[in-house]
C-alpha cells in the first residue's frame, strides 16, 4: 500500500522540522524549496576564505532541536554538537562603560555591582520574574495552539489565567523594566530583548520579559560548526529518514478542491497531496499561493516586525583581547525604535544600536582574521531608498565601531556583502523583509497571529509568521503544534 503523501512548501527550519515529524508519523514527505539551498534565514555565506552564518547568531532552547533526534530514535551527537556560551553578550556604551553579561548569574550580579555601582538585588528579582512568566505561559502560549477550543479547558491555561496579574500584560515592556530595574543601562539592555521578535519595548507588552529567562535560566549556546549546522544537521536527519528535498522548485500554487487541499503546483506540474504544510510567510502565501481562500483582515493588517541591515565583513586582523562572539554597541535608542516603527530609516542616526558577532570557530576565517556579522535594526520595507540607506548606515556603523575600539575598521575590510529588507524578502519570501512576521506591539498580538491550522482541511502553517512566533525555538514549536493533530498512519 502506498504511503500518504505530504508536501512541505519551503525548507525553513520550521518546514524541515515539520517534514521530520511527518515522516516519523509514517507519511511520504516531499519538501519543495525555491532556492538552491535549505534553511531560509538560517543559512550561511562564503566570501573568499571567510564563512558567515547569514542569519540568527543566538541559539537558545536547544531541547527543541534535540527532540527531533529523540523522536527519530537517533543520537543528537551523531549529527549535531553545541556548547554553552559562558558570556551571553558584551555591552559597550558611549561613555566607555564595558559590561560583560556572564551566563553564570552569580558572576553577572557581581559584575553589575562592580561596573554600575548598584545593588544587584533588583536584577535578581527581575530574572526571577522572567522565570515566573516563562513557567506560567510556556504550555498555554508557546507549546500549544491558541486557536483550538480544547486548549481553553486545560489546567495549563487555568495556571496562566490565575497568574495574569503578575505577567505584565497590561503594561509595556519598557515600563515594566523601569519599574523593576535600578540603573538606566540595565533598563536599556533589558529593553533590547524586544528585538528578539522584532518589536518595540515602548509598545510591546511586558509579558515579553519572558525572553531573558531563555538566556539566563536555560542558557545561550553555539553549535560547534556554526548556526548553519542546525539546518544541515536536520536536513541530514530528514534525508536519513526518507524525506525528499526538491531545490530550485518554487511552488506556484497550493491547489484547493473546495474546502479540501488537493496538492501543489510546481513548474506547472500538479502534485497531488491530501496534506500540505506551508512554511512560506503567511501574507505572501495568501496573496500568491492560495487562489480561492482569503486571509482574515486582521492577519493582513498586522504591523510587520522590524527588519535588519546586515554587513558581512572579512576583517584582516584579529582582536586578541576582545571577545567579539556577541557584542552590542549601545545607543540612545528610544529614538531609534521610534524611527523603526514609524517606517523611516536609521541612516541619519549616529547613535545606532549595533550587534557584532565574530568567529566562534577558528576555521571560519583565515589565521589572524575575523568574520564579522554586523547587524543594525531597520524598518521593514515600505518603499525606502535602501541603496542610500545602506551607505549611510555603513558610514555610521564604521564611525561608531572605529571610535569605540580605537581602530579604523574600514581599512581592515577585505571581503564584504550585505542583507537588507529587499534582499531578505527576495531570498526568504518574508513579507516586506520583516524578520519575525508580525510585531508584538500589542497585548493581543499573540492571539492575532495566524493559526497553525487553516479553514482548508489538510493545509497547515508553520514558521515565524504564524503562532507562536519568530526565532528558531518558536519556529520549531510551530512545526510541533501544526503536526500534532495529524494522525499517525
Amino acid at each position: 500500500m502506498d504511503k500518504v503523501k505530504v508536501c512541505v512548501v519551503g525548507s525553513g527550519i520550521a518546514g524541515i522540522a515539520a517534514a521530520i515529524r511527518m515522516v516519523n508519523k509514517g507519511y511520504e514527505v516531499h519538501v519543495y524549496e525555491s532556492n538552491s539551498y535549505p534553511g531560509g534565514k538560517l543559512t550561511n555565506l562564503k566570501l573568499g576564505e571567510y564563512r558567515f552564518d547569514a542569519g540568527p547568531s543566538l541559539f537558545t532552547m536547544p531541547q527543541y532541536v534535540e527532540k527531533l533526534f529523540e523522536l527519530s530514535q537517533k543520537k543528537t551527537k551523531d549529527y549535531f554538537e553545541y556548547d554553552e556560551v559562558k558570556v551571553t553578550c558584551n555591552y559597550f556604551f558611549e561613555d566607555g562603560t564595558f559590561l560583560p553579561f556572564s551566563a553564570n548569574k552569580e558572576l553577572l550580579f557581581q559584575q553589575i555591582e562592580k561596573s554600575l555601582l548598584v545593588d544587584s538585588l533588583p536584577l535578581k528579582k527581575h530574572l526571577s520574574k522572567s522565570e515566573y512568566i516563562y513557567t506560567h505561559t510556556k504550555k498555554s502560549f508557546l507549546e500549544n495552539s491558541l486557536h483550538l477550543s480544547k486548549n481553553y479547558i486545560s489546567r495549563d491555561l487555568l495556571k496562566t489565567i490565575l497568574a495574569m496579574p503578575k505577567l505584565n500584560i497590561f503594561t509595556t515592556m519598557h515600563k515594566a523594566n523601569v519599574k523593576s530595574l535600578n540603573h538606566p543601562k540595565l533598563i536599556q539592555i533589558f529593553d533590547r530583548y524586544a528585538t528578539y521578535n522584532g518589536s518595540n519595548p515602548y509598545q510591546a507588552p511586558g509579558i515579553l520579559n519572558i525572553i531573558p529567562h531563555l538566556e539566563f535560566g536555560i542558557g545561550t549556546f553555539f553549535p560547534r560548526k556554526g548556526m548553519h549546522s542546525i539546518t544541515t544537521s536536520l536536513v541530514e536527519l530528514a534525508e536519513d529518514l526518507g524525506v525528499s528535498f526538491h531545490y530550485n522548485s518554487k511552488v506556484d500554487e497550493i491547489v484547493e478542491n473546495g474546502k479540501l487541499v488537493a496538492g501543489i503546483k510546481v513548474k506547472n506540474e500538479f502534485i497531488p497531496a491530501p496534506i500540505v504544510v506551508c512554511n512560506s510567510d503567511v501574507k505572501p502565501a495568501y496573496k500568491y499561493l492560495l487562489k480561492n481562500t482569503k486571509a482574515k483582515k486582521r492577519t493582513l493588517e498586522q504591523e510587520p516586525s522590524s527588519s535588519a541591515m546586515i554587513f558581512y565583513w572579512g576583517i584582516k586582523k584579529q582582536f586578541e583581547n576582545l571577545d567579539l562572539h556577541n557584542i552590542f554597541f549601545s545607543a540612545e535608542y528610544k529614538n531609534e525604535f521610534d524611527t523603526i516603527f514609524n517606517q523611516k530609516t536609521v541612516c541619519d542616526d549616529p547613535t545606532i544600536y549595533i550587534h557584532v558577532s565574530s568567529k566562534y570557530n577558528k576555521n571560519d576565517a583565515p589565521l589572524d582574521s575575523e568574520n564579522w556579522f554586523v547587524m543594525v535594526n531597520v524598518p521593514s520595507n515600505s518603499g525606502q531608498d535602501w541603496e542610500i540607506t545602506r551607505e549611510k548606515v555603513k558610514e555610521n556603523v564604521l564611525s561608531k565601531i572605529s571610535r569605540l575600539l580605537g581602530e579604523d575598521i574600514s581599512a581592515l575590510i577585505e571581503e564584504e556583502d550585505y542583507l537588507d529588507p529587499i534582499r531578505i524578502e527576495q531570498r526568504t519570501s518574508s513579507f516586506a523583509g520583516a524578520l519575525y512576521g508580525a510585531s508584538s506591539n500589542d497585548r493581543m498580538a499573540a492571539f492575532f497571529r495566524h493559526s497553525n491550522f487553516s479553514k482548508v482541511k489538510g493545509l497547515y502553517f508553520v514558521g515565524g509568521s504564524v503562532h507562536p512566533g519568530g526565532g528558531i525555538p518558536l519556529c520549531l514549536l510551530s512545526a510541533e503544534i501544526a503536526t500534532r493533530e495529524i494522525p499517525i498512519v
